[in-house]
Formats: structure tokens, C-alpha cells, sequence
């Protein structure tokens, strides 16, 4: 299992759209290949700061299917005029639990 945590700067007075925008692309992931769910965090500290986490069976149904599809173009298309910045992101395995 791998999970991407994606750490997003949303433009200032901007946070309510953007989460009404992720509310809507989430059918987008949960309909991926190799998608295991996904969670949005708001950063109580920096409002303006997430963590999407989203749960995927392997690297490459993150990394190459499902950005190569459309899904992932209409999630950007949804999400993206409400970043600050580009998204920073990484993936994890879990090595200890």
C-alpha cells in the first residue's frame, strides 16, 4: 500500500471553494485503479495549508495510470485555480505500524 500526501497552499479567502472542489473530484479518485480512498486535511494551524492523503494499491496507479487519465485532468481542471503553488508530493510505505 502506498500513500501519496499531497501538501497544498490554497489562495488566501479561498478555502471554501477549494474544499467544495475536492468534494467534487472525489468520485475522480475512488473510481481509480489502485485507489483505496482518500482524505483531505485541513492544516488547523495554517488554514490555508492541506494534506490530500489518498491510499493507492501500488506507486505506478498514482504516478502513471491515474495521471495520464482524464480523471486527473478534470481534478486539476476542479482543484488547481484555487492552489497558491504547485502541490508538493510524496509518496510513503508503510515500514512500521
Amino acid at each position: 500500500m502506498i500513500l501519496e500526501m499531497a501538501h497544498i497552499e490554497v489562495k488566501a479567502g479561498g478555502e471554501a471553494s477549494f474544499e467544495r472542489a475536492v468534494a467534487e473530484a472525489t468520485p475522480l479518485f475512488q473510481a481509480a485503479p489502485g485507489c483505496r480512498g482518500m482524505e483531505l486535511h485541513r492544516v488547523i494551524e495554517t488554514p490555508s495549508r492541506y494534506i490530500l492523503m489518498v491510499r493507492w494499491d501500488t506507486l505506478e496507479d498514482h504516478t502513471v495510470r491515474f495521471r495520464s487519465s482524464e480523471a486527473f485532468q478534470r481534478w486539476r481542471a476542479l482543484a488547481g485555480p484555487h492552489f497558491a503553488s504547485s502541490p508538493d508530493v510524496q509518496h510513503t510505505r508503510i515500514v512500521l505500524s
